[in-house]
């Protein structure tokens, strides 16, 4: 485990700690964070959109928004979201709206009545005569085994970078967004609802990867600053070397946390005893954040996921049945 001084939540706190509101400061991590993908890696044949810098002038607008955040509730509305994706992916167009690039957001393509082809993230506008298409994604992986490289044109590697509830890898949701996605443009179906040709269709991918505690392997492909954390068994909590945790719901996944205080604060004893009664229930892998506690302060120092014990050989029994299948992750 690192000790904060060179962590990503500590920059982010330099940077945004003036941010109060939680959607606020979801929505300067969206925009801030490092892309989880590198765009110029052979990878990803130049289909890998990036935020961009943020400018001062998003800056101040964020700082406004932080201080009046009527129209961002307001865009929200008073719908309770307990998709992280769908919250993410509706902060985004609520930014896309405000800078008056959005043409579509969430546009369905269906052949019929009960068919549907599939779904438009992101219109935006790139002109009077076109619009690009942007598939946008907020994902969490965890490395299960060993990080391999390939050729430039294979994604068999990251295969190995799976969702915590093992439901998927970064591979798979990549082949989908490459071979389905983002060729939904020159659908037959798509022609008569698009408001204009599609000029470009690319990928936002962020998101945050998680590795097994004390290795960072590179990966060519993964953008070398990515947002990162660490993972454990729940034996293995005492290996940590920390002794304050926050267990942190969903929606709070997006942005290093920091509060004035947080009543469930937990040490290392309570945080194994929580997830231990979690896990006799539900074998789905915790998100904790490491913190620090200052006085009118409780801020994230470093992330990742506990995991209930046998997750590696379910892990491995789930990958191994899927190759059999000759479905790769």
């Amino acid at each position: 485990m690192r000790d904060g001084t060179d962590s990503y939540q500590l920059a982010f706190h330099r940077r945004w700690g003036h941010l109060r509101r939680a959607r606020v400061r979801a929505l300067a991590w969206l925009l801030d964070s490092p892309d989880l993908l590198d765009g110029a890696a052979p990878h990803w044949h130049g289909r890998i959109a990036s935020a961009g810098p943020v400018t001062p002038e998003v800056e101040r607008w964020l700082a406004d928004l932080d201080h009046d955040p009527a129209p961002l509730d307001a865009a929200l509305g008073p719908r309770v979201y307990t998709r992280l994706g769908l919250y993410a992916e509706k902060l985004m167009a609520f930014y896309y709206q405000q800078q008056g690039r959005l043409v579509a957001h969430g546009l369905q393509i269906r052949a019929s009545r009960n068919d549907t082809i599939g779904e438009f993230d992101f219109l935006l506008d790139a002109g009077p005569d076109f619009v690009e298409h942007i598939e946008f994604a907020t994902k969490f992986y965890l490395l299960q085994g060993e990080a391999r490289q390939f050729g430039s044109c294979d994604t068999p590697q990251f295969d190995t970078l799976v969702g915590p509830n093992l439901a998927d890898s970064l591979g798979a949701k990549m082949r989908k967004i490459f071979e389905r996605q983002l060729e939904l443009g020159a659908h037959p179906a798509a022609q008569a609802l698009l408001p204009r040709p599609v000029s470009a269709a690319r990928a936002l991918v962020k998101g945050w990867l998680f590795y097994p505690a004390g290795s960072w392997p590179a990966m060519s492909g993964i953008t070398a600053g990515h947002c990162r954390g660490f993972w454990c068994a729940l034996g293995e909590l005492d290996t940590l070397g920390a002794d304050a945790f926050l267990i942190l719901p969903k929606l709070q996944w997006l942005a290093p946390f920091r509060a004035a205080q947080a009543t469930w604060l937990l040490n290392r004893a309570q945080l194994h005893a929580e997830l231990e009664a979690q896990f006799e229930t539900s074998p789905s892998p915790v998100l904790v954040a490491v913190v620090r506690e200052t006085p009118g302060l409780v801020e994230e120092v470093e992330r990742g996921f506990i995991v209930p014990n046998d997750w590696r050989e379910r892990a491995e029994a789930k990958r191994s049945a899927d190759m059999g299948r000759n479905i790769v992750w």
